[in-house]
């Protein structure tokens, strides 16, 4: 049984951008990207302020919306024989799904509700400043089509960072990591938030130029990024941000959801109980969650960020080795 929140495939929070990893995993399931109508992406900008430094991915990766990729993704499931029922999970717990329309027992759950929290099984939270997660989708117009052409871009920020990256229809996927402390001094307001970005970063305001007054922004509270899963409960396997939690800037939040998925599913053919699969899961991210942690730490930082760039422009080799070191 397959049970999905919602019966319209939106687009969720995060995502929009598959690496080169995840492309090749999708393509071996028949659902690659670039049939699905993918953004090929070939190069990394790094913007700090007024500077910029490129390079190329070590393969091509694209830019793919969730909306597109969760429903060939459910619609591939479905027709593999997966019986899909719509509900919202209110809690979990060994060997049942509370659900809002009713309760689903079962001997096994794959756990997978991503950023989201649901009662039973909380991640803590115990940052200072925690993160915060925005999102907005730009309408598809002929100069931001040129300026993110074959790209995504990591767009710096005191306390934060964006990332671009146009998607299958030609509109453009800004999703944005923040302290909250960024969000209460704009009142609490994210499009007021957007807009001071915009002013203070000119690219990042040449990117955001063509946003309508409308725009519409999600967003979800005190993301507890670096959080991995070192245990479970009996029958529940923890799967993409339930079982380790990316700083998105490392664009491999997808993969460990694709990973976790295959894991887990092995494991469980093979007879492995679910805290067994955690911990081994656990070792695993271990290795591309605290790298990506401590590139997140240097680019919220002005300094940081001026330093990245700097690096990225004089010894692409580097920034090669930071995204292969944050591959799970």
């Amino acid at each position: 049984m397959l049970m999905d929140r919602d019966e319209v495939v939106g687009d969720a929070l995060c995502g929009g951008f598959l690496s080169w990893r995840s492309a090749e995993r999708l393509g071996v399931v028949g659902l690659h990207p670039r049939e699905l109508g993918g953004h090929a992406v070939t190069s990394l900008a790094l913007i700090a302020g007024e500077r910029e430094a490129t390079g190329p991915l070590p393969a091509p990766g694209y830019g793919l919306s969730r909306r597109a990729l969760d429903g060939a993704l459910r619609a591939r499931a479905v027709a593999d024989g997966a019986k899909l029922v719509i509900d919202r999970a209110r809690a979990v717990r060994p060997g049942m799904v509370e659900g809002e329309a009713r309760d689903r027992p079962a001997e096994t759950i794959f756990f997978a509700t991503g950023k989201h929290d649901v009662r039973g099984e909380a991640r803590p939270r115990e940052a200072k400043d925690p993160a915060l997660g925005l999102r907005v989708r730009l309408p598809a117009n002929q100069r931001l089509q040129e300026m993110l052409h074959g790209r995504i871009e990591l767009h710096l920020f005191d306390g934060g960072y964006a990332g671009i990256v146009l998607q299958e229809d030609g509109t453009a996927n800004v999703c944005l990591a923040l302290r909250k402390s960024l969000l209460a001094e704009a009142g609490g307001n994210p499009r007021a938030l957007l807009d001071r970005l915009a002013d203070e970063y000119s690219l990042f305001g040449e990117r955001m130029a063509s946003a309508p007054a409308d725009l519409a922004v999600d967003s979800v509270g005190s993301v507890p990024y670096g959080w991995i899963a070192r245990d479970t409960a009996p029958g529940i396997y923890r799967l993409g941000d339930q079982a380790a939690v990316i700083p998105s800037l490392a664009g491999e939040g997808m993969a460990i959801a694709m990973d976790s998925g295959e894991a887990a599913a092995r494991a469980w053919l093979d007879g492995e109980d679910a805290a067994t699969f955690q911990r081994r899961f656990a070792a695993r991210a271990l290795r591309p969650v605290r790298t990506a942690q401590l590139v997140w730490s240097l680019a919220e930082r002005t300094s940081g960020a001026r330093l990245l760039t700097a690096l990225t422009a004089s010894a692409p080799v580097l920034a090669r080795a930071a995204m292969a070191l944050t591959r799970i």
